[in-house]
């Protein structure tokens, strides 16, 4: 995972000086809003898949924390660009993430550009959900934990704190033996996994829970639903009950870690025939085929890295 380089608010500092302090702000308090971005290599080089719009997510979500970020959306990108070409690689995956710092206890934040810092690193990382995830699926159960309500916390920030249930979820299907838990929301409607969107294929037609459902608005969710439609898909954003996983005839979840993985059952209950659907497998190939620069990008979603002497401070 250790890589030589992380770009700290503008410089590179060496793996192991990018520290910051016990009694800062997002140790305590778990105020941070991050980034989660792959670098892909394809014939070409290295390219980030969706940059600007990972930035501008990033952005919004120390926005709705109110935490100040003296970074531009421009230098934030180029910033990325740097980080993988000054860790001489060419698929990695990258983390920027925006944390309150200093030296201050209690809830209330210090609200002052210096007390937040911002960090880039890039190392490789596989499949997310095991090697073999992306090809066969995964098994997973729905989850005794579920997404906050809508007047908690803003589900639309990606912010480290609200990765705690997350947490719970993850640890409670890893207990009972699942590769991953699906969350409801506060009605109990489908939600999310612990860090993927979900859909579900029935009759042909493609579902994902709305905005309105505690989810994350995924990027990749985004690049799915526009790919799908794309190749003919009828895609439908819309409530889904629980039981409407165990009759499914396919679903799969989609994030940047997680890409699109098949899910093979729910509960023990098998997806449809119990492995990876037509839908789901034609949606991934074309995802990873754009992604990787094995066909045409349509959509203007990858942002190539220059050689690494080019851009190396």
């Amino acid at each position: 995972m250790r890589t030589a380089k992380i770009w700290r608010d503008g410089y590179f500092v060496e793996w192991e000086d990018a520290t910051i302090h016990v009694l800062s702000h997002v140790v305590h308090y778990g105020s941070s809003v991050f980034e989660g971005i792959r670098c892909y290599q394809t014939p070409s080089g290295g390219a980030v898949f969706r940059l600007q719009d990972h930035m501008r997510r990033l952005l919004e979500s120390a926005r709705i924390y109110r935490m100040p970020v003296v970074h531009s959306m421009d230098a934030l990108i180029q910033g990325c660009v740097d980080t993988v070409a000054a860790n001489e690689l060419q698929e990695c995956y990258l983390r920027p993430v925006v944390v309150r710092t200093g030296e201050r206890m209690g809830v209330l934040p210090d609200d002052r550009p210096e007390s937040v810092e911002t960090f880039i690193i890039a190392w490789k990382w596989g499949q997310y959900l095991g090697e073999d995830a992306m090809n066969s699926g995964v098994d997973v159960c729905v989850s005794s934990w579920r997404r906050p309500a809508p007047d908690t916390i803003p589900a639309m920030a990606k912010a480290g704190g609200n990765y705690l249930n997350s947490q719970l979820t993850l640890l409670e299907a890893r207990q009972h033996g699942y590769t991953e838990g699906i969350m409801l929301d506060s009605f109990g409607f489908v939600s999310e996994g612990s860090g993927e969107n979900v859909f579900l294929v029935r009759d042909g037609v493609i579902s994902t829970p709305p905005m309105a459902g505690s989810i994350l608005g995924g990027i990749t969710r985004d690049s799915v639903m526009r790919i799908a439609r794309d190749l003919g898909h009828e895609v439908r954003e819309q409530t889904i009950p629980r039981e409407m996983l165990y009759v499914a005839d396919e679903v799969f979840f989609t994030g940047t870690a997680a890409e699109v993985t098949p899910v093979r059952s729910v509960d023990r209950i098998p997806v449809g025939e119990g492995r990876v659907g037509s839908v789901t497998r034609s949606i991934q190939r074309r995802y990873l085929d754009i992604a990787q620069g094995r066909i045409p990008d349509p959509y203007g979603w990858l942002t190539p890295v220059p050689e690494p002497a080019l851009a190396t401070r």
